[in-house]
């Protein structure tokens, strides 16, 4: 079965037309030492037939940075697949005065040391930050990327997408 995910990419833009993108860095064990290909757009699992995407990112953003996610107006900009399958549907907003302070990272329990048989609890992301474009792609997992340049082409701006 195909997994999927939705998720929300708030973004803003400056008086110099440069965008920038809310990313998250993903927390656990795994992540501690990488940069890039170790960030994600705040996103989950859902199970369409109980609850909608738009639902799901709202509800997912809330668990895993303890903010309600930025008012506005949400566009859908696609479902991106990545190469295991997974499925994930993003939604932008204009995030232009959201505030990231205050934010509590949601967890969650894996058996840490590997075989160890304890289990430890881990951030489900350790921070987030604003960032170009341009920096996105460095530190998004591959197959969040297109995503930006869906982005870059709907709000413009002097990022461009990538070849």
């Amino acid at each position: 079965m195909v997994t999927t995910s939705a998720g929300i990419l708030p973004y803003r833009i400056a008086a110099d037309g440069t965008v920038s993108a809310l990313v998250a860095h993903m927390g656990g064990p795994f992540w501690t030492r990488k940069d890039a290909g170790a960030w994600s757009i705040v996103k989950g699992e859902y199970d369409a037939e109980t609850e909608s995407a738009l639902d799901a990112a709202r509800r997912e953003f809330r668990e895993e940075l303890g903010l309600d996610a930025p008012e506005g107006e949400y566009t859908e900009l696609g479902t991106f697949a990545y190469s295991s399958g997974k499925r994930v549907t993003v939604f932008v907003v204009d995030g232009g005065g959201f505030d990231t302070s205050g934010t509590l990272f949601g967890e969650f329990e894996m058996e840490w040391p590997p075989r160890s048989g304890r289990t430890a609890s881990f951030p489900e992301v350790d921070r987030v930050e604003w960032v170009s474009l341009d920096r996105a792609r460095e530190m998004l997992v591959k197959g969040q990327r297109p995503a930006l340049d869906r982005l870059a082409d709907l709000v413009g701006g002097e990022n461009s997408p990538s070849p």
